[in-house]
């Protein structure tokens, strides 16, 4: 997913369709919870205008996680669209709030900006269906609760004399 500047003003006439699946196992290496990834589905096309080409991309995959209460592997699907602009013309002026990223070395690497991608699209944690797995539900003066169960066995002490008022009857 890499071309230089010659080759996409090559593909400008008539334009530039992608669809390839690209691997992105790098992705374990910069985000260590990623545990596996599987390749990516990259599809889009790429428009080009006489100071930038935008590619607007479609990424679909799964990557496995793990579960934030037992530590269970959960297949985690995604689908995201992208836009990426990238600037041709070194002089070429754009509005401040378009993301327009400059060229290295004369070559549009797409990549970098499409881990970037998956990476935002992974989630803050999943949960696995199992309940049980590598990490335990207690231990040594600890125990999981659910802070919903909780909150219905605590009885507020103010409330306690009101619980004799029923048994008088």
């Amino acid at each position: 997913m890499k071309w230089s500047v010659q080759q996409l003003l090559a593909f400008k006439k008539n334009g530039l369709h992608i669809d390839e699946s690209v691997d992105m196992s790098k992705i374990k290496e910069i985000d260590r919870e990623v545990r596996e990834i599987n390749p990516v589905k990259v599809k889009g096309d790429a428009f080009f205008t006489r100071d930038a080409v935008t590619f607007q991309l479609e990424l679909s995959g799964s990557m496995t996680l793990p579960c934030a209460r037992t530590l269970n592997d959960v297949e985690y699907p995604f689908s995201i669209n992208a836009t990426e602009i990238f600037q041709l013309d070194e002089w070429a002026t754009f509005d401040n709030d378009e993301d327009v990223h400059e060229l290295e070395d004369d070559t549009v690497d797409l990549m970098p900006y499409l881990q970037e991608r998956v990476l935002l699209e992974k989630p803050m944690r999943v949960f696995s269906e199992l309940k049980e797995g590598p990490a335990p539900e207690s231990g040594e003066g600890w125990q999981l609760t659910n802070p919903d169960e909780e909150q219905q066995q605590k009885i507020d002490p103010r409330l306690k004399e009101l619980e004799k008022f029923f048994d008088k009857k």
